[in-house]
């Protein structure tokens, strides 16, 4: 007799029974009905289960699966990518109508070979570059993306989030949550250049995208602009403290939700952080690492993505590591190299590349005299809000063992 733990084998579908009803869904196509055949063919590999670095998700062939896309490593190196902003901005200045029609949009999006020309560098985020000239200005709006934007250039220009005006300089994360009015502009006599990130894609899937111009507040100096009713550096004085919360004041900006009301992360207040923790061990996988949370909740800044940065220090290699978040990199010092499922991208100031999930991936820091410093938007919190997130790291002996 046989054990009552034996599993039974799995039941396959003759090939003519097969082949009869993919007959019959051709035939019920017009009545936009589809006969199921292959519903609970799965998306990929149990990916937990496979140790080999190079494995990756496979797609699935069945009629859910087969026309799913997967995000790929990519590397968009700044050497090649930044010289068309210029283009774009050139063209914006000469234009027969004003620049100032050009300014909402002075920008390019960064695609991933994987998906298939969608506008997305991962299957949850959207990413632009964007630059702004002297006298630009973006008009006052809000959405329902969480959007944030990483200052690349030496001096930042700014943005107005409810009314707080954030002076931006290179290294620093702005934050535009849902539900937020804001504008954008450079008042400073070059350009300034940053990364927006969103999760356009995830508000996109679940056909929640709007946007709203209309503002009926009160403008400030240009008729574009909303009035500034808080200096630079107002939600930092309020929540910026860490550990330590005012009572008397609100904590929601905006009428969003979850999102955090400390909407401005100096880049000087993250290296200096970084700095004085580069003594401690580190984490084997990460390195020296800051996680931004909501200084309210301590949870994540928005709902849907993970921030963080971390510091490589000279000559430093993080061993390798796999997640169910897939992680979107900028290069904000230094250049090393990270190895993604066995393949080795090499990175400089600037460059920005993505780590698909399930994919393995280790960093390095090429100088042995100079620091590398990384800035990465995640996917993770999704990942956790769902009951998804999980995560493995290999240990000098390759043993796979879990970490989350």
């Amino acid at each position: 007799m046989a054990s009552s733990t034996q599993k039974s084998p799995p039941r396959v579908l003759p090939a003519g029974a097969r082949e009869a009803m993919e007959a019959l869904n051709l035939e019920a196509g017009p009545l936009n009905i589809w006969l199921r055949t292959q519903a609970n063919s799965p998306a990929q590999r149990p990916w937990f289960k496979e140790t080999e670095i190079r494995t990756e998700g496979e797609l699935a062939q069945g009629r859910v699966g087969v026309a799913q896309m997967k995000t790929r490593a990519h590397l968009w190196r700044w050497a090649e990518i930044s010289p068309y902003l210029h283009k774009i901005a050139k063209i914006a200045s000469t234009a027969d109508i004003s620049p100032i029609e050009f300014a909402d949009r002075q920008q390019f999006l960064l695609t991933n070979p994987g998906l298939g020309g969608r506008l997305q560098v991962t299957n949850s985020m959207r990413c632009a570059v964007s630059i702004y000239n002297e006298g630009d200005r973006a008009p006052v709006h809000v959405h329902t993306p969480n959007a944030s934007r990483t200052i690349l250039s030496e001096r930042g220009g700014y943005t107005m989030v409810e009314g707080e005006r954030c002076e931006a300089a290179r290294g620093d994360l702005i934050l535009t949550p849902n539900g937020t009015w804001h504008d954008h502009g450079n008042d400073a006599d070059e350009p300034v250049i940053w990364m927006d990130v969103l999760d356009w894609p995830v508000l996109e899937f679940l056909d929640c995208i709007w946007l709203d111009d209309g503002f009926e507040g009160e403008f400030g100096e240009h008729p574009r602009s909303q009035k500034m009713t808080h200096t630079n550096g107002y939600s930092a004085r309020f929540y910026g403290a860490g550990g330590m919360m005012p009572t008397f004041a609100p904590a929601q900006r905006g009428f969003g939700h979850e999102t955090s009301p400390l909407v401005h992360y100096k880049g000087v207040d993250i290296r200096r952080s970084l700095n004085e923790l580069r003594g401690e061990k580190g984490d084997a996988y990460e390195g020296v690492g800051l996680r931004f949370v909501n200084p309210v909740t301590g949870g994540t800044i928005f709902p849907t993505m993970d921030y963080g940065a971390q510091l490589l220090r000279p000559g430093e290699q993080t061993q390798a590591k796999r997640e169910t978040s897939s992680t979107l990199y900028t290069v904000l010092e230094g250049r090393g190299y990270t190895d993604i499922g066995g393949q080795r991208i090499e990175w400089e100031k600037n460059d920005i590349f993505v780590v698909p999930n399930f994919t393995w991936r280790a960093h390095g820091n090429a100088s042995a005299t100079e620091d590398a410093v990384l800035y990465s938007v995640s996917d993770r919190a999704l990942m956790q809000r769902i009951g998804q997130y999980r995560a493995q790291g290999r240990g000098p002996d390759a043993q796979v063992i879990s970490l989350a």
